[in-house]
């Protein structure tokens, strides 16, 4: 009499591997995801895409897709990844966003300490818009004022009062604490008295 072959003849899984492969699939995402995926099937499952799914519980379909960018080493992307979400303004009025540009730098200013690479500017998101509409920009192309506002910081402008550098003013500075100075604050101190 024959006796029944296991259905994962390969490898024999504790309970515990079993759930602590899941876990690890849960923190993945994507491409990652499905490589993983295909890894274990093919250590696991011999390459089966329906064994990882009784086994695992994972969806064949998204193994069977693992296993095929292993094999051909193509990467796949979603339709919803790869073609979702608004362009930026920037991005959909290119020529507009370079008028924008040029306004801004007629405004801009660099830090006077030179820290930073970021330019200030007086132009606010109205007067831009003021100013667009000045060099004939649609009203139709224009964001709203807040939008125009995020547009600017995206740009790497910053709206501040456009400052001028100051002399730095001269003033002693103090001494680190000498024993001398530090009986006279001692002096000054008042007594407290128990009682």
């Amino acid at each position: 009499m024959l006796e029944p072959q296991p259905i994962f003849p390969t490898a024999a899984l504790t309970a515990g591997q079993v759930e602590d492969l899941r876990l690890a699939v849960s923190k993945m995402h994507g491409a990652e995801r499905r490589a993983f995926q295909a890894e274990m099937t093919l250590k696991y499952c011999q390459g089966q895409a329906r064994q990882a799914e009784t086994l695992f519980g994972w969806g064949r379909h998204t193994v069977e897709v693992g296993l095929a960018e292993k094999r051909t080493r193509l990467i796949c992307l979603g339709a919803q990844s790869a073609f979702a979400g608004n362009q930026r303004w920037e991005e959909r009025h290119p020529e507009i966003a370079a008028v924008l540009r040029q306004v801004a730098e007629s405004h801009a200013q660099q830090d006077p300490s030179f820290r930073t690479a970021l330019a200030y500017t007086r132009l606010t998101a109205k007067e831009a818009l003021k100013q667009l509409r000045e060099q004939g920009v649609a009203e139709a192309h224009l964001p709203s004022p807040s939008v125009m506002a995020q547009i600017l910081n995206r740009m790497g402008y910053r709206l501040r009062k456009v400052v001028k550098a100051k002399p730095q003013k001269k003033f002693r500075k103090p001494m680190p604490f000498s024993p001398m100075l530090r009986r006279k604050i001692d002096t000054h101190r008042p007594i407290k008295l128990n009682g």
